[in-house]
């Protein structure tokens, strides 16, 4: 039992260190009520469901509006009808120290994506869509699932284009018992619509703020209008649910987790999304830069991406550290354990 108990109090101890001793972000895990009990019981996620499945008629899930009819099946950009796609679901040691903890955190990774990174590493789930779908009590059995393991938290991974199939699911996990955290895992490429049907649903969001140049997001994500949405729907979530906050133990309870992944050659590009985030939003923001850029997909392939075909190094991260800084933010992730 020490042996297990001792990653948690480490985490624990690290984690309020990173606080700055003031601890204005710590809230007590036994008055934690997760945001979606509220809404059910007030009659609201019946709503949310039939304005979202109204979405799907003429698809507008997302910002790409393909205005196929998912309702009966068609398929757009996502590649994804009906029903969610799933690839894996499963407890996921591999996310923050705030979200794993010593559990891991619940992961329900969703196949489809409505973004086109040239550099993805998970092509075969995000680009080619595999993956088993699954109707709402089939996926509500799989959160209920992973509450039953232990794990922290609901981690919705590439949820952009399923909406709709997990507020159904939902309507479904709550009755059955679901009372874990539900985590909202995106690459920011969602519409303001959807986002608002996810109010007093979610109770963490963890958009991936990508680029800012609006040509560097139509060449590397096949999405040129990619940093104005990602900006309004980043404020839409900070505005709904504000910094993060996490318990007595260090894992995330409630707010935003934004991350950023460093890539080479792009420092102006971190310099910018860095300094929005922390004036924008606040410099309290918790960010996780992450620095495990490597070429995949296109980028390891195609010559037209050969500027970003090759690794981060150390001096370029350490120059993306000094951004951060010189933003004001102070609350970045680090692997503690």
């Amino acid at each position: 039992m020490a042996e297990k108990l001792e990653p948690h109090a480490q985490t624990r101890r690290r984690f309020l260190q990173a606080l700055d001793g003031g601890g204005r972000f710590l809230r007590r895990r036994r008055d934690f009520v997760p945001a979606y009990l509220k809404t059910y019981e007030l009659g609201q996620l019946t709503e949310r469901v039939l304005a979202a499945q109204q979405l799907l008629r003429c698809c507008k899930v997302c910002p790409r509006d393909c205005h196929v009819n998912r309702w009966e099946n068609k398929t757009g950009v996502c590649k994804t009808g009906r029903r969610a796609r799933v690839s894996s679901a499963f407890a996921h040691f591999g996310e923050e120290d705030c979200l794993r903890g010593w559990n891991g955190s619940g992961t329900i990774f969703f196949s489809g994506c409505n973004l086109g990174c040239v550099f993805c590493q998970n092509f075969e789930i995000s680009h080619l869509a595999q993956g088993q779908e699954l109707d709402a009590s089939q996926l509500a059995a799989g959160m209920l699932r992973l509450q039953a393991a232990g794990c922290h938290n609901i981690n919705f991974v590439t949820p952009e284009h399923v909406v709709p199939q997990v507020l159904e699911a939902l309507l479904i996990a709550i009755p059955g018992g679901l009372r874990l955290p539900l985590v909202y895992n995106t690459g920011a490429y969602d519409s303001v619509e959807s986002i608002g049907l996810m109010d007093g649903v979610v109770d963490v969001y963890m958009p991936d703020f990508k680029l800012w140049d609006p040509q560097l997001c139509a060449k590397y994500l096949r999405a040129g209008d990619y940093a104005d949405t990602a900006r309004r729907v980043i404020k839409a979530m900070h505005d709904q649910v504000g910094e993060l906050c996490v318990d007595e133990d260090g894992l995330a309870l409630r707010g935003v987790l934004v991350r950023h992944l460093v890539m080479p050659g792009l420092l102006e590009e971190t310099r910018s999304v860095l300094r929005w985030l922390a004036t924008e939003l606040s410099p309290d923001t918790y960010v996780n830069l992450m620095d495990q850029y490597h070429p995949a997909h296109k980028a390891e392939t195609d010559p037209q991406f050969s500027e970003i075909n090759w690794c981060l190094s150390g001096p370029e991260f350490s120059q993306a550290l000094a951004c951060a800084e010189e933003a004001g933010l102070w609350r970045l992730d680090a692997r503690w354990a």
